[in-house]
Parts: C-alpha cells; sequence; structure tokens
C-alpha cells in the first residue's frame, strides 16, 4: 500500500482501478464540455440575434422562453424532455443525455451574453462598416471581442451546471451511461465508499489549480496593459 508522510493512498489507487467511477467520470467531463461548447455557440447566436430584434411581443415572448428552463424546477424540465424523447422515439442513451444538457444550458449563456451586448455602443457596426469592413469582419474583430467576458462566463456557467446536474440527467439517461451524480446517487443505496472522497479531492484540486493559474493569468495581462 503506497503511503506519503504516513498518508495512506489506498483510495487512490482504488479509484483509478474502479471502472464504473471512472466510466461514470468520462461521461461525465465529456458531456460537459461538448454540451457546453454548443450551448456557447447556439448562446451566443442566439444572444446576438435577441439583441438586433426590434422592441415588441415577439422579442419580450423569446426572453420569457428562455427563463422558463432557469426558473422551472430540474424535476419538471426532466420529465419535459424525457416525454419529447419518448414522443419522438428517440432512444435513450448519451445522445439524450447530450440533448437535454445542450437544452438547460443554453438559456444561461444567453443570460451572460445579452448584458455584455446591451453594453455595447448602438453605433459600433455601422462604424466599422462605414470604414470598410464587411458584417462577418465586424462580428469577428468588433462585436465578439468587446462580449468575450460574456460569452466566457456563460461557457463556465454551462460547464458547471452540466457537471453538477443530477434530476435531468437522471430523467434522460439510458442504460450504460451515467454521470457522477447518478453514480453517487446509486451508491448511496449500498453504501459510499472513500473513493468517491478520494474523486472529490482530486475534483477539487483541479479547479483550485485552475483558478490559481486564471488569477495570475489575469494580474500579468493588467500589468502588462499599465
Amino acid at each position: 500500500m503506497a503511503k506519503w508522510n504516513g498518508f495512506s493512498l489506498r483510495w487512490y489507487e482504488e479509484l483509478f482501478q474502479n471502472e464504473r467511477i471512472l466510466d461514470a467520470l468520462y461521461y461525465t467531463l465529456f458531456i460537459a464540455i461538448i454540451a457546453s461548447v454548443i450551448a456557447t455557440i447556439v448562446g451566443t447566436i442566439t444572444a446576438i440575434g435577441i439583441h438586433k430584434m426590434r422592441q415588441g411581443k415577439f422579442k419580450g415572448l423569446l426572453l420569457n422562453i428562455n427563463y422558463l428552463p432557469v426558473l422551472n424546477p430540474d424535476i419538471v424540465t426532466g420529465v419535459a424532455l424525457m416525454s419529447l424523447f419518448v414522443f419522438i422515439r428517440l432512444e435513450f442513451g448519451f445522445n439524450t443525455m447530450l440533448l437535454s444538457h445542450i437544452v438547460f444550458d443554453i438559456p444561461y449563456v444567453i443570460l451572460s451574453v445579452l448584458p455584455k451586448l446591451k453594453q455595447l455602443p448602438s453605433n459600433i457596426e455601422d462604424a466599422s462598416m462605414d470604414l470598410g469592413a464587411t458584417p462577418w469582419y465586424t462580428l469577428r474583430k468588433v462585436v465578439l471581442p468587446q462580449i468575450k467576458p460574456g460569452i466566457v462566463s456563460g461557457m463556465l456557467l454551462a460547464f458547471t451546471m452540466s457537471i453538477d446536474d443530477f434530476v435531468i440527467s437522471f430523467f434522460t439517461t439510458g442504460n450504460g451511461v451515467s454521470n457522477l451524480a447518478i453514480e453517487v446517487y446509486s451508491m448511496t443505496r449500498r453504501g459510499l465508499t472513500p473513493e468517491i472522497n478520494a474523486l472529490s479531492t482530486l475534483m477539487f484540486a483541479s479547479v483550485l489549480i485552475l483558478l490559481i493559474l486564471s488569477n495570475i493569468s489575469a494580474n500579468k495581462k493588467s500589468t502588462q496593459r499599465r
């Protein structure tokens, strides 16, 4: 049994030998990454489209529809998505869980990007195109860099929501596909083992390291700007 300064690494060794937990971790991260990337792309495009619409009932309707997955209890969203998949006869499994995560991630991205769009000067795009830029170039070089903080925060929020989700995943998963939340729930009926504690410790340490590196990078950029 490996030890480090009197601290036993037994449960860490058993964690990396537990195929069920490793498979659940793989699906958790894989689905979270794909869902957050797709939700960020779709959510950003949708936010720009909503922002460009004139004030009216249709714009208000779209915003209210966008609030539904955020305000609804997770169990309502989960049952609704499960019913939809049953109605269209889509086989439950990886695809249904991924689609579900994308659906409930998109509103959070939209809500993160819209405030940044509202902060932009109303004539910034006209000024760019008056100087000879095409609409596509204006979007890539003028609009997107200005709303980048909202896009990044929306993506991180979507990633976090996807990793943390249990209820919607529980209703939309299938045989052979499980994330960490479902796996921990199933283990509570058999009894939790310290392997979960070891995994939680590793995940906490990983997030802490990422936050430290992010703060260091942000401080370096602010110092260089000065």
